[in-house]
């Protein structure tokens, strides 16, 4: 019954805000979890209560937003950059066999990691190392600004794309900013252009760590998630907290 911890990462480079982690930090991230004995588990893993974690272990779900180009790129000969996120973690796990590479990516259709001819080998790379895509919109809207029209076409359009790469529904969805849409039950479904759309989970860009799935108050729907950064309610900020004894994490029996 103990929380989930859900980090949200959105550039790996230096620059102000939350929104930024450097090289160094995200690499000293992946340390700090395995240390704590985190180890990764999918977003839908979790949400479908299908997580598969040693004994003792406790499950960390790392997200990435908004496709951006040092989330995964590549080098000329085709390899993944070691200093992009993807290339970081890759050796990471090289290291530490247990902690794969195993993240769930929202992306942006019209952006996604820098919108070269390589989007199709990039979304191979990341599904064969174990990890998945997500709905994040297209034009990464403040929802609750839009018509129930323009909201559907966000996000039907964004699993058209997705589907397009060879990912079959039911994707993830993030809400870009963290806001839900005015008519909140768009977020369960609804149908467009003769199909009905559902998500498997709703993430949303705020605290605290997660329910477990366990929990009678779990909700799909309304999952937080924590700003991989060392301020206030950030994945650093929760961590100390965990280790005053507040917010203790699921751990596997």
């Amino acid at each position: 019954m103990g929380r989930v911890y859900i980090a949200m990462y959105h550039h790996i480079r230096a620059g102000r805000g939350d929104m930024f982690r450097t090289v160094k930090q995200f690499r000293a991230d992946l340390d700090k979890y395995y240390g704590l004995g985190f180890r990764p588990v999918l977003a839908s893993q979790y949400v479908e209560n299908k997580m598969t974690l040693p004994s003792g272990a406790s499950p960390i779900v790392l997200t990435f937003d908004d496709s951006n180009p040092t989330q995964l790129q590549l080098k000329k000969d085709g390899t993944v950059d070691p200093n992009c996120a993807v290339g970081i973690w890759i050796a990471f796990a090289k290291e530490h066999p247990d902690f794969p590479v195993h993240g769930t990516f929202f992306v942006l259709p019209d952006s996604m990691w820098g919108s070269d001819n390589q989007v199709s080998k990039k979304v191979k790379i990341l599904t064969g190392l174990g990890s998945e895509i997500g709905n994040h919109t297209i034009d990464h809207p403040f929802l609750n600004r839009l018509s129930d029209d323009r909201v559907k076409w966000e996000l039907g359009r964004c699993q058209e794309r997705i589907e397009a790469l060879g990912i079959k529904p039911p994707h993830l969805m993030a809400v870009p900013y963290g806001v839900m849409p005015r008519h909140r039950s768009l977020v369960e479904g609804f149908d467009w252009k003769g199909k009905h759309i559902e998500f498997l989970g709703v993430f949303r860009a705020d605290g605290p760590p997660a329910r477990s799935p366990d929990d009678p108050e779990f909700t799909k729907y309304r999952i937080p998630r924590l700003v991989a950064a060392s301020g206030s309610d950030s994945v650093q900020s929760f961590l100390r907290l965990m280790a005053a004894g507040q917010y203790a994490p699921y751990v596997e029996p």
